[in-house]
């Protein structure tokens, strides 16, 4: 007397499995797939699959809207490492006997960019073209946000005091403010205000794209 297994149906039970488990985990796979694909090439497969079309409300309010959740975009940051005097003089004496004098290198940054929060309905156009949709955008002024100086990296570099005057205990400061108006006019000599609307022009522009216009123009 022998005894006989049936591989084959126990195979087959087997087989089935893996393929109800591939089953569960491809369709899961495909659901995470078409759920996180929302844009670019594969928000385009994602389409393929489901026939779903991705829209935007383009209207006027709606792209202001969208513009101005962009609020105060910061485009461009000016840095600047400089030497500044500070000096108070006697018109009587020498500064060696009542002069006051302090060298500081200092270390600063200006920012500017454009505040989106200002744009109107009336700086936007929107327009039907041949070729689709085309849309105008007219920015507010660039502007300089913020100058500051960092304390952490500006220092005093020298210090000299007439021998006849005490320590003026306000010279740093003042030559601190001298120093930051400075900067903001270095930053402002060099076109922060042009650089920071070129930038900001750029990142409006993109967006635009990303919400379906043909052709956009951001001035």
């Amino acid at each position: 007397m022998t005894t006989q297994y049936d591989y084959n149906r126990s195979s087959s039970g087997g087989g089935f499995f893996v393929f109800l488990l591939a089953l569960v985990i491809g369709a899961t796979a495909l659901g995470v797939f078409v759920h996180n694909a929302t844009s670019g090439p594969l928000g385009r497969v994602a389409s393929l699959i489901t026939g779903r079309t991705t829209t935007f409300d383009t209207s006027v309010p709606a792209v202001v809207e969208k513009i101005q959740r962009l609020s105060r975009l910061e485009s461009v940051v000016y840095s600047l490492d400089t030497v500044v005097e500070g000096v108070h003089s006697s018109p009587i004496f020498p500064d060696l006997l009542a002069g006051d004098r302090i060298l500081l290198i200092v270390h600063g940054q200006s920012i500017a960019g454009i505040d989106l929060a200002k744009l109107k309905p009336e700086d936007v156009r929107i327009d039907e073209t041949g070729h689709g949709r085309s849309i105008h955008v007219t920015l507010p002024a660039s502007e300089v946000f913020v100058t500051n100086l960092d304390n952490q990296h500006s220092r005093v570099y020298a210090r000299s005091t007439g021998l006849l005057v005490p320590v003026d205990q306000n010279l740093e400061s003042d030559t601190r403010a001298k120093a930051q108006d400075q900067l903001g006019k270095a930053a402002l000599a060099d076109g922060i205000l042009d650089t920071a609307r070129k930038n900001a022009r750029a990142t409006v522009t993109t967006l635009l794209y990303s919400l379906g216009f043909t052709q956009v123009d951001v001035v």
